[in-house]
């Protein structure tokens, strides 16, 4: 089977996306990195619907992705970034998406 993307994709309240984006960054991104590897990418919404906050994370299928959640869902410190975050997120949307056959990222 051919490799997949996760996007992430929160939408903010407004006026917090700073805040989001810090605590992120401090207490989430480093669980991240040490059980899941290096976003594929991270983003943040300009123009259009405001407030999105939208993270691409890339594994070889979904075997792989359902281990490493799971790995990362029980570390110690997952629970205290998801309470410092309470309360920031309006809406969270998880998509997978597949490459075709054509695409650069296969």
């Amino acid at each position: 089977m051919t490799m997949i993307l996760e996007e992430r994709d929160y939408r903010i309240k407004a006026g917090y996306v700073a805040d989001f984006l810090e605590k992120y960054q401090a207490l989430g991104l480093p669980v991240q990195r040490e059980h899941l590897g290096e976003p594929h990418g991270f983003f943040v919404s300009d123009v259009g619907e405001l407030n999105h906050v939208v993270s691409m994370w890339r594994y070889a299928d979904m075997i792989e992705r359902a281990e490493k959640r799971s790995r990362m869902l029980t570390d110690q410190r997952w629970p205290g970034y998801l309470a410092s975050i309470k309360g920031l997120i309006d809406v969270q949307t998880i998509r997978i998406l597949i490459p075709t056959t054509f695409s650069a990222l296969r």
